[in-house]
């Protein structure tokens, strides 16, 4: 009673502060490293972690978005905390967003192999625009006299219940508003998004599962964004699946470990007309290291 108390709470929290402007990066491996978007997966899989992803998206089309993403979070005190460190940069156009977020969470045994974690992060978000990148129609528009190079605060907060078989996660990884002023006009950085996801695995036999995995964003005045994904894993080692964003753009994921530290990944976008047309494909690459470092740390293999 008191563990559904708490969760109903911090889901009321969550959705109370999403207020909502523009939006949060976008990962299509999101569930092989959930820190991305909840800072409650800092320590969670109980080793240390290590992770750097490139996102070029819409390859070809001018102004395109890319991000470089880079993670590392550690489980501590026997198991019970998880601590962990995010940097990202993000581009969109003449823009570009540079954050440095610290992540804390709190692990709470919930029954034999279920665990509920509760996350924190904090840091700031550097906001940077060139206006003499961009051919104005209006050279004198207000929005457009000066460049920007503006730091923020962050504050995000997320949970996830976890087991072997399941990861359920809720977060909104920048709380607080964002804005900046210029030419006598109000402009926010950022809109609130809400990211609730779920994955389950089905032990298809000894060496094959199957990982079904749903993401829902949401941002205000924007429809809900769904992802799905279908991924199989072959002995512990390889992994192959399919994925649509609100069926409008389709892709396909591919993971390996490399030894018994270091994973590789990549996925393949393909939009259609209802996105940005075919012709502007998305690449995204991902290399994480996953290695026990203290004496309570977990050596089996983790389906998350």
């Amino acid at each position: 009673m008191i563990m559904k108390k708490i969760l109903t709470s911090l889901t009321l929290i969550l959705i109370a502060g999403s207020a909502f402007a523009q939006q949060d990066p976008l990962y299509a491996q999101y569930i092989n490293n959930p820190m991305v978007i909840n800072p409650a997966y800092a320590g969670l899989n109980n080793n240390l972690n290590a992770s750097i992803s490139y996102r070029n998206q819409w390859g070809g089309f001018e102004g395109n978005p890319a991000t470089i993403n880079f993670n590392s979070h550690i489980s501590l005190l026997d198991n019970k905390i998880g601590a962990g460190l995010l940097l990202v940069q993000d581009q969109i156009g003449n823009s570009k967003n540079t954050e440095l977020q610290a992540a804390f969470a709190y692990k709470l045994p919930v029954s034999d192999g279920t665990t509920l974690s509760f996350g924190m992060q904090t840091g700031f978000i550097n906001f940077r625009s060139n206006v003499n990148d961009l051919n104005l129609a209006d050279p004198d528009d207000p929005a457009f006299l000066q460049n920007e190079n503006v730091t923020k605060p962050n504050l995000g907060a997320g949970a996830i219940l976890k087991s072997e078989r399941y990861l359920m996660g809720l977060s909104i990884p920048r709380l607080l508003n964002s804005t900046i002023s210029t030419g006598g006009l109000d402009y926010q950085l950022y809109n609130r998004t809400v990211y609730l996801f779920g994955a389950y695995v089905f032990y298809l036999n000894q060496s094959i599962r199957l990982k079904p995995s749903v993401l829902l964003r949401g941002v205000s005045g924007s429809p809900v964004s769904v992802d799905l994904n279908f991924n199989l894993n072959f002995y512990e080692k390889y992994s192959a699946g399919i994925f649509t964003r609100n069926f409008n753009s389709y892709g396909l994921q591919l993971q390996a470990k490399l030894g018994e530290k270091l994973k590789f990944g990549y996925t393949f976008e393909l939009p259609t007309n209802a996105s940005v047309g075919p012709s502007f494909t998305t690449h995204e690459l991902f290399l994480g290291l996953t290695m026990p470092t203290f004496d309570y740390h977990d050596r089996s293999f983790s389906n998350f």
